[in-house]
């Protein structure tokens, strides 16, 4: 590599498992890229739901992956791998990755990897690919949302949430989003959702319904799970999806299959990380074409919650614990 990138580099390590406080920074050497990868000089990473499930042990790195936390960064390439011939040292990018952004210096596939939106900061790009990934397999492939639909997302402050209510209504979908505050309310609302429901004083069932005109909801996206499973069902229209994407509130669950047959509901969901090389580029190629336009006319944007320096990683996490924030968490370095 070049004789301008350290030897070494600041990087967070999860040492054990628990509270905010056991992510460490520490100095450890710069990773090499293989082939068809690229090494990444970070601006910034972004801080999601996962890294606080593997910090918690309840989430581990699949095996190969980098036992760091942080599944996006945005930076500069410095180095590439055999075979890598979209990047070469000096470009600006984002990319999802397989572990490993809080630090420095990162590894991502060259397909996983996306040009930063125009108009982007970097720190704003750091907190575009995790969810945007998600929302756009999730939502779009998995779940199928087409224009006129009607889509509900549990947590929609969230950086999940912020960005599934922009794309769905920027591609024709009418938006019912879920959120603990009249605060966050508000939020859903001033992004595009027709309607929003604070769940703690509200029945999002009966508000659904009343939404909708009776009919329901044709695609839900759920991160919640637990209790949750068996209202969506009913919340559901005919022929409705749902997709489930993490189980905050467990995930064995009691439902009514007979009211899934009656409505022939499909109920599916993923996980990102362990999906194959092919598969996450597919879907960075699809927000190429798809997403990134959006993001350039302004018609979706990067909803910002609060920045933290890469040292302090454990008061990032603590942020998010805390439940209140609204969009997205970034670490800067």
């Amino acid at each position: 590599m070049s004789d301008r990138i350290s030897a070494t580099m600041t990087a967070v390590e999860i040492r054990g498992k628990g509270a905010p406080d056991v992510l460490v920074p520490v100095e450890m050497p710069v990773p090499h890229p293989q082939a068809g990868q690229i090494l990444i000089k970070v601006a910034a990473a972004g801080v999601n739901r996962p890294d606080v499930l593997q910090r918690q042990g309840s989430y581990p790195a699949p095996a190969g992956h980098s036992p760091l936390p942080g599944l996006e960064v945005a930076g500069e390439v410095v180095a590439v791998g055999e075979g890598v011939s979209r990047w070469q040292p000096g470009a600006t990018v984002c990319a999802l990755l397989n572990g490993g952004g809080y630090a420095q210096y990162a590894i991502a596939e060259e397909t996983s990897a996306l040009p930063v939106p125009p108009g982007l900061s970097m720190v704003e790009a750091a907190a575009v690919p995790e969810t945007f990934f998600t929302v756009w397999h999730n939502v779009f492939e998995r779940g199928g949302l087409q224009a006129g639909e009607w889509f509900m997302v549990h947590g929609g402050t969230s950086g999940i949430g912020t960005t599934a209510i922009q794309l769905a209504v920027a591609r024709g979908a009418k938006v019912i989003a879920t959120a603990g505050s009249a605060d966050k309310c508000q939020a859903c609302l001033d992004l595009g959702a027709t309607r929003a429901v604070n769940y703690r004083t509200e029945d999002f069932v009966a508000a659904a319904k009343e939404a909708t005109g009776g009919k329901g909801v044709n695609v839900t996206l759920d991160m919640v799970g637990g209790p949750y499973t068996e209202k969506n069902i009913v919340a559901a229209a005919e022929d409705g999806r749902i997709v489930q994407i993490a189980t905050l509130q467990g995930a064995e669950v009691t439902i009514n299959m007979a009211r899934v047959m009656v409505k022939r509901v499909v109920i599916t969901g993923s996980t990102l990380r362990p999906r194959p090389r092919a598969v996450k580029g597919g879907i960075a190629a699809a927000l190429e074409a798809n997403a990134w336009p959006l993001i350039a006319s302004g018609k979706v944007r990067v909803v910002m919650d609060q920045t933290f320096p890469l040292v302090r990683a454990a008061d990032a996490h603590r942020r998010m614990e805390e439940g209140q924030h609204i969009g997205k968490i970034v670490l800067t370095v």
